[in-house]
């Protein structure tokens, strides 16, 4: 496991390196924090960097606001249909990433759809949905239903019952969802590359790049998507770590006492 972050490590160490011909070489050349003061410095970096976000930002709100349904009704309710929509999702997860891409080329051409900004989001909330439900399901699976039906029991009806009781136990699976979502989406480059059209994202600006030289601003960029992401990721485990000690201090307390019987 540890190895997987060896790259990390370089990444974020050599984004301090004095790279004296303004691109980046592993020949250490001393300490510098100058990449990081002119991260705007390249030319179309920050423009493809800010397309990145952007679609990645809607693409993971609107896969979890549809895929969070579609979580629920396949964990909670048994309905005709449900087998293939299994499939459709465990299709969409093992697809090849360029069969994904050449496909939605094929459609978005076939509907006279231009490539560019918007054919980049649909594509992203196509692949991200897949990704989303799986999570979510896996929250799901985890929490005991006896909680919602006691709430039914109760006189809620299924709009309060779902913001009141579900959402708040499933809300560390939406973030975990929007967050693999949104790496899945600032990571693509093989889908993106088929139906981006003009529009440049961060990784279709680091390909391109590279065959001339990548600047160092390019690793300082990876760095702080890594540190946010990671920072984002402790946030929510510490929340789960939280909600998880509350409801075993609120359990201890709601357990009834065995009465003392004197001798």
């Amino acid at each position: 496991m540890g190895i997987t972050f060896v790259p990390i490590v370089v990444m974020m160490l050599y984004s301090f390196n004095n790279a004296p011909t303004s691109r980046i070489t592993f020949a250490w050349n001393g300490f510098t924090t100058y990449w990081y003061r002119n991260l705007t410095q390249v030319n179309g970096l920050t423009h493809a960097f800010l397309i990145s976000l952007e679609v990645a930002i809607l693409s993971s709100l609107i896969s979890v606001i549809v895929g969070t349904p579609v979580a629920l009704a396949l964990g909670r309710f048994r309905f005709w249909g449900r087998g293939p929509i299994n499939a459709i999702v465990f299709a969409d997860i093992a697809a090849p990433a360029i069969v994904v891409g050449a496909a939605s080329l094929s459609f978005f051409l076939s509907i006279n759809l231009n490539t560019g900004l918007l054919t980049i989001l649909i594509a992203h909330v196509a692949f991200n949905i897949a990704y989303v439900v799986v999570v979510v399901r896996a929250r799901l699976s985890g929490m005991d239903s006896a909680i919602e039906d006691a709430a039914r029991d109760l006189g809620a009806n299924a709009w309060t019952t779902f913001t009141k009781v579900t959402l708040p136990l499933i809300w560390p699976g939406l973030l975990a969802a929007f967050l693999l979502a949104f790496a899945m989406s600032v990571d693509d480059y093989v889908i993106t590359s088929f139906i981006a059209g003009s529009t440049v994202t961060f990784p279709l600006f680091v390909y391109g790049a590279a065959k001339v030289g990548l600047p160092p601003q390019v690793l300082c960029f990876g760095t702080l998507i890594f540190l946010v992401g990671l920072i984002v990721a402790l946030a929510n485990g510490a929340l789960n770590r939280h909600q998880f000690a509350r409801a075993t201090t609120e359990d201890s307390l709601a357990a009834p006492t065995q009465p003392v019987v004197p001798s």
